[in-house]
């Protein structure tokens, strides 16, 4: 598929795919589970669900994760999946949640470089709060700033590999700029953390017939 920018940008996006992808150990062989669409409709990568359970911030998530993989129907696992964003949400501090709160009103009022200035304050403030990366991940794919959404990504899954939403953002980023091959090994890991993901397994099957179906 053809990337949609101009040539000078699309060298410099495949160099900075090359360093980001690298260091995040996803090199040559990163919400909530919205499903991907074909490339150029969909502006947003995973994000968390809306409305979370209340959940105590030293919760297991070694224990979440395994009884996600080992959920029994799609109820059971939408559940643990909330608890464990819930975790993945809650502000390290009263400031950090003030301006997460005035991030997502920018967000809402569509004033997305607003929003990207007070994600980079709480990311100066807290660089171990995850969620501050991701969500300033999605605004520079709302963007089209791929880099910089994939540098975000890698920041995630340094703190937490097991990021199913970083995971599947970083899918849907490959299949943007038409890297099949490295989309398919993100659905993948996704999956093999959160088996429950919407969508994503008919995007592994699709990719695999197309990678690994015919001579790369």
């Amino acid at each position: 598929m053809a990337v949609r920018f101009p040539f000078a940008r699309t060298l410099c996006m495949a160099l900075g795919l090359a360093l980001v992808l690298g260091a995040a150990g996803l090199g040559p062989a990163l919400a909530q589970d919205d499903p991907p669409t074909p490339p150029g409709k969909q502006k947003k990568l995973p994000e968390a669900p809306a409305k979370l359970p209340k959940v105590d911030r030293t919760k297991n998530l070694d224990f979440l994760f395994g009884a996600l993989k080992a959920a029994p129907d799609e109820a059971s696992a939408k559940h643990v999946e909330a608890r464990i964003w819930a975790i993945w949400i809650q502000t390290p501090s009263d400031t950090a949640s003030l301006l997460m709160a005035r991030a997502k009103t920018a967000v809402d009022a569509k004033k997305i470089e607003i929003a990207i200035k007070l994600l980079d304050s709480v990311i100066k403030l807290r660089p171990d709060y995850i969620e501050a990366w991701n969500r300033r991940a999605t605004l520079y794919y709302m963007q089209n700033d791929y880099a910089r959404s994939l540098a975000d990504i890698r920041e995630v899954l340094i703190r937490e590999p097991r990021h199913f939403g970083a995971l599947a953002g970083l899918g849907m980023i490959m299949q943007e700029v038409g890297d099949e091959k490295r989309a398919l090994e993100a659905y993948r890991k996704a999956l093999a953390v959160n088996p429950h993901l919407d969508k994503i397994p008919d995007q592994v099957k699709s990719l695999t017939e197309k990678v690994e179906g015919r001579d790369i």
